[in-house]
């Protein structure tokens, strides 16, 4: 056991793989010598050299064709794009050919790889590094969207998707890359796609979340708790596919759900979470389901960042109209 980062944890998951698998192979922008713009790779050119860590040029598109090419040939792709507000030129790949080459090719061909991409804001970044666009990925089907929000679960989380035979967009938190810690076995482990986690359990409210706004949420729960109301907070994690029955076992319990993203609020995951609540579990519901949201703007430049990101005083108003309702 060591006590890690999160983003150690993503770091040790990619050697672990490495060494035990001769077909892993991981590339994309400073990936290599570098490693990494927020350090993910450090250490793995080094011990795995220039043709299993490999450097590209700034062309994500490029990145993931190659992925594919390699997929295909029998190879297990880890691609990076650096940040989410970059994946875009490469959507065409993964939409067109990424996400339907099982299918096309009616399983004959593997699409066993995954896409790592840093997302989310609170870092005082520049245009384009702090989009929270997961809802685009588990729209598109043919993907898997993870995201995880623990150390343990980087690194459990990122070897179940090396090993899933389908492709996964790998989700990283870049707000809590180094802000948490937690003892992660150094040897080979998965945390299943599929299956939330249940951070703490409580009687009265069900708050959903993932990636960088567990932790807000943690906070936001914690001071309802001092005044005698208790929470299910559960992180989903898995966001394709996510867990349904833990979700409706729950609501079921509280009568009462909150929904936490920092993605904008139109067409985002919470959305779907709703509906499912209200096909499932609607005459188990005491009041609507609320969410707390980023807006449907892009994402402000650092003045205005924090307000944009759910806060615990928009969680906690949340908490209050679903209890007093």
């Amino acid at each position: 056991m060591a006590e890690l980062t999160l983003v150690q944890g993503i770091n040790d998951g990619l050697r672990t793989a490495l060494e035990i698998d001769p077909t892993v192979v991981v590339l994309g922008e400073d990936v290599g010598k570098n490693g990494g713009v927020f350090r993910a790779t450090e250490g793995l050119w080094e011990q795995f050299g220039d043709e299993r860590v490999i450097d590209t040029p700034l062309a994500e598109a490029g990145i993931i064709g190659a992925a594919i090419g390699m997929a295909v040939n029998g190879l297990n792709p880890v691609a990076e794009i650096q940040f989410m507000g970059f994946i875009y030129p490469a959507f065409e790949q993964i939409v067109t050919h990424v996400a339907r080459l099982r299918t096309r090719t009616q399983g004959e061909y593997p699409a066993s790889l995954v896409i790592r991409v840093p997302y989310g804001g609170g870092i005082r970044a520049p245009e384009l590094h702090s989009d929270s666009t997961e809802a685009l990925f588990v729209h598109t089907p043919g993907l898997k969207v993870v995201a995880p929000s623990t150390p343990y679960d980087a690194k459990g989380l990122l070897l179940a998707a090396i090993q899933d035979p389908d492709p996964v967009i790998y989700l990283e938190p870049m707000k809590i890359y180094r802000s948490i810690r937690q003892e992660v076995p150094r040897d080979w482990f998965q945390v299943p796609i599929g299956k939330a986690r249940i951070v703490q359990e409580g009687d009265d409210v069900t708050v959903l979340t993932w990636g960088a706004m567990v932790p807000v949420a943690e906070k936001a729960v914690a001071t309802w708790a001092d005044k005698g109301i208790t929470c299910d907070l559960i992180d989903l994690r898995s966001l394709y596919p996510f867990d349904e029955e833990t979700i409706i076992q729950s609501v079921k319990k509280t009568g009462r759900a909150v929904i936490v993203h920092e993605a904008p609020r139109t067409g985002g995951l919470g959305a779907e979470i709703v509906a499912l609540i209200n096909e499932q579990a609607f005459l188990w519901l005491e009041a609507p389901v609320e969410r707390v949201t980023g807006y449907d703007v892009p994402v402000p430049m650092f003045a205005l960042e924090d307000h944009f990101r759910p806060g615990l005083e928009r969680i906690g108003k949340a908490l209050d109209r679903v209890m007093t309702f």
